[in-house]
């Protein structure tokens, strides 16, 4: 690039305490619009920015909000028997941010709720940007899906996992709240898979 050449996202970033998720819902049945729809119709957005375009859905807010809503989603969609799969990118920090497109209220809900229980296939990708130690940051990771018993074990280029919902999702809190404390701008990608006719 040009000596004193402007990145396309110069001038942005936020102070402010904005966690951001795009995700895509993939259903396998006939009626998919419908369902898909239908399942985004249940979450309660008051909390996070919600905008669905031609290719996913974006949520932005507290950190807490923005995991519970997309759990919220996930949760919707399952009707126990179909396959379907979540695809989903969580990040803080980014310098191309804006301070726009965000809740009117930042501060966490006062509680969780959906705490129905399945078993959810998933990888996922933990990438700490900026960081010298970023292997290490990546080991704590991993290391923690080992302590709460969700390693299955490496892949190339992501690592597999396998829990309850709740029990997952409570992880992608945890991760999130200890980059949030360690790591300037992170992105953690997971893929979550239920009622897949692979696994039966």
């Amino acid at each position: 690039m040009e000596k004193n050449k402007q990145y396309p996202w110069s001038g942005c970033g936020t102070n402010k305490d904005i966690t951001g998720c795009r995700f895509s819902l993939s259903v396998m049945r006939d009626d998919y619009v419908r369902h898909i729809l239908s399942a985004l119709k249940q979450v309660d957005t008051r909390h996070v920015w919600s905008h669905t375009d031609a290719l996913s859905t974006t949520y932005r807010g507290h950190k807490f909000n923005v995991v519970n809503a997309v759990k919220e989603l996930f949760i919707a969609a399952n009707d126990g028997k179909t396959h379907m799969t979540l695809e989903a990118t969580f990040t803080k920090g980014c310098p191309g941010d804006t301070e726009a497109d965000i809740p009117l209220a930042l501060s966490p809900k006062e509680k969780e709720v959906q705490e129905k229980k399945f078993d959810v296939l998933c990888k996922f990708s933990f990438y700490p940007m900026g960081s010298n130690d970023y292997m290490d940051q990546i080991a704590y990771v991993v290391n923690l899906a080992i302590d709460r018993n969700l390693y299955v074990g490496p892949s190339h280029y992501a690592t597999e996992l396998k829990g309850d919902v709740q029990d997952l999702f409570a992880y992608f809190n945890d991760i999130i709240n200890y980059a949030d404390e360690h790591i300037d701008h992170f992105i953690y990608q997971v893929t979550l898979s239920v009622n897949s006719p692979s696994t039966q």
